[in-house]
Formats: C-alpha cells, structure tokens, sequence
C-alpha cells in the first residue's frame, strides 16, 4: 500500500503492473525524481498544487503537449519530465485525444 499511496502521490499509478499502464491522477508534491536502475532520473513537476486544484489541466512530457490519460513505463524509463498543470475545474477537453490502453478513471 506505501507504494501505491508514493505513486499516487506523483500523479500516476499502476493499474495493472503487468501492462505498463500507469493511470494520471491529482499530484499532491510539487517536485519529485525517481532515480532509476540504468542510472537515469524521470522527474515530476506539478504546477498550482493544492486542496483546491484538483483537476488536471494540461501535461507536459519533455517539453510537448501529452494528450493521453496514462503514462507507459517505457515512457518513465526513457528518462526526461513530466510536467502537471492543475487546477479548479475539469479541462473536459483533456485525454479525448486516443483511446486509452487501459481503463484510467
């Protein structure tokens, strides 16, 4: 459970380790690296977090736009950023942009 809520936590998790898939969800730490096993690092960036700004307004992966509603672990182990912008109300135009791979809720 300490690893779902740390996941949680950056703003994704692990629906089913056994696809890659890991599901957005609201970030509750501003800034956060993971150091990975081949010596890279994938960092976690959330602009305006907070009890209020729950709802994901737009993600940022190395610099371009990202569209879909979850993160593939290759995309984690490729090394780089991803960037949250958060706010107040639901950006309904958000993750419309390809079919998901898993179900992200």
């Amino acid at each position: 459970m300490s690893a779902w809520y740390i996941f949680s936590a950056m703003g994704f998790y692990p629906v089913n380790p056994a696809n890659s898939i890991y599901c957005f969800r609201s970030p509750q730490l501003e800034k956060t690296t993971i150091n990975l096993a081949n010596g890279k690092q994938f960092k976690v960036i959330t602009n305006n977090v907070g009890i209020d700004n729950i709802y994901n307004q737009k993600i940022i992966l190395n610099g371009k736009p990202y569209q879909k509603n979850y993160i593939t672990h290759k995309d984690i182990e490729n090394d780089g950023v991803i960037e949250f912008f958060m706010g107040k109300t639901p950006n309904k135009k958000m993750a419309t942009y390809e079919k998901p791979l898993a179900v992200c809720l």
